[in-house]
């Protein structure tokens, strides 16, 4: 396949780049004027229109992208699409002003979901995730992690991994798969910690590692739910069994989660909507990545992260989604670059490469995925005509996404 008149080809960035830290982000590359050549499922090479090799004009499948920008496609690390049902229900719980910790109280939350996905059928499972996941690959995410944590019991736990296998099965794109029974205690183990975390360790996770159902393994740090102690118990517990850490941080407060997360070697803490200097200086002296998830604080109505600080750190910074039912009840990539510029700061740029190229890295396939190189997977997406690059996330109210083309394909939304 062969794509011409390309108006601006974004995100070129060497193969052996596989993340972007603080002031790098700031650089995005973008060739004008550009042609772009596929083969099998790998970006076979690109350029000038004015150098476009003579031999290949005559290929049978060309497309004309005059006006238009091709992007390399979403990568999407932080998402709850494997869910029982919806729920609206809380949505005026928290328009008359019931906090995120008073709605779980009264039952809704993450045991809302829990209680609905115990009764819901793998293949139900399935098929309501295949809806969510064509309509993400759709407005241009071209990889995605999926995480368990809606099931809290030995079965629906199992089941929901064993969900995320299939759609990794039945899918165009890399699924990643996260396993994150940690993420509420269910009420029959209210007060019994020990017990649900000796559930955990001693009857999931060796099913987990025989079945190879996951690639991490997850936490949600924070007061109400899991203690930093608790945490790195189940990390390391997890990590014998093969699982890299990834920690649910900061979300509700300054919990100390970021540092066991380090202490941990996590790949990523994501949320990170309450952060300190400390925070930043942890973060300073490691590898792990900062996933920040703004289209949660903008339906959850708490603060935002604070990007900028952490760029300025020298940080490198992803954005997701967090698609799930109760506090994120959307999947476009889109709109999260767009709050990365409205209510983060970041530049367009800075949003771009970090839904991209750092996305892609905080899910470990930046080798093969999150920018323009030759020899990485074709999966890219071609805008509507666009008068420039920022007019994507000044766009907030419609997508800007024409065509998505997957491992060199153009996608048709079937499985």
């Amino acid at each position: 396949m062969l794509i011409t008149n390309i108006k601006g080809l974004v995100g070129l960035h060497p193969k052996s780049k596989l993340m972007l830290r603080g002031n790098e982000m700031d650089d995005l590359h973008v060739l004008e004027d550009a042609w772009l050549l596929i083969e099998n499922d790998l970006i076979k090479d690109f350029g000038d229109m004015e150098s476009i090799p003579a031999h290949i004009l005559n290929l049978p499948s060309q497309i004309s992208a005059e006006g238009r920008y091709v992007f390399p496609s979403w990568c999407d690390s932080h998402t709850h699409i494997v869910f029982a049902a919806t729920r609206e229900e809380e949505f005026a719980m928290k328009i008359q002003g019931k906090t995120y910790e008073e709605i779980a109280a009264a039952g809704g939350g993450i045991l809302n979901s829990a209680n609905k996905l115990q009764i819901a059928t793998e293949d139900e499972l399935f098929e309501s995730a295949s809806v969510r996941l064509k309509q993400m690959i759709r407005q241009g995410t071209g990889a995605i992690e999926i995480k368990s944590g809606y099931g809290l019991t030995v079965e629906s736990e199992i089941k929901m991994l064993r969900v995320i296998k299939r759609l990794k099965a039945s899918f165009p794109v890399p699924v990643k798969a996260t396993f994150l029974a940690a993420h509420a205690f269910p009420a029959l183990y209210k007060d019994d910690h020990e017990g649900y975390i000796n559930l955990i360790i001693n009857e999931m996770l060796p099913i987990i590692a025989q079945e190879q159902l996951a690639d991490y393994i997850d936490v949600f740090c924070e007061k109400g739910f899991f203690s930093v102690a608790e945490t790195d118990r189940i990390l390391k517990a997890g990590a014998e069994y093969g699982l890299k850490p990834k920690v649910h941080a900061n979300q509700l407060s300054v919990s100390g989660a970021v540092e066991v997360a380090v202490l941990n070697h996590a790949v990523s803490v994501d949320h990170l909507e309450e952060s300190n200097d400390e925070t930043i200086a942890t973060l300073q002296n490691a590898n792990t990545m900062a996933t920040l998830l703004p289209s949660c604080s903008f339906y959850l109505g708490i603060p935002f992260a604070d990007a900028k600080s952490f760029i300025k750190a020298n940080l490198p910074v992803t954005l997701a989604t967090d698609y799930n039912p109760g506090s994120t009840p959307s999947g476009n990539m889109n709109f999260v670059v767009s709050l990365g510029c409205i209510k983060l700061k970041m530049f367009p740029e800075q949003a771009i490469n970090a839904a991209t190229l750092n996305g892609a890295a905080a899910m470990e396939i930046s080798e093969n995925y999150g920018s323009i190189a030759i020899g990485k997977k074709a999966n890219l997406f071609i805008t509507k005509p666009m008068p420039s690059i920022a007019y994507l996330p000044y766009s907030f109210g419609e997508t800007q996404v024409d065509t998505v083309i997957l491992n060199g394909e153009i996608y048709n939304g079937q499985l």
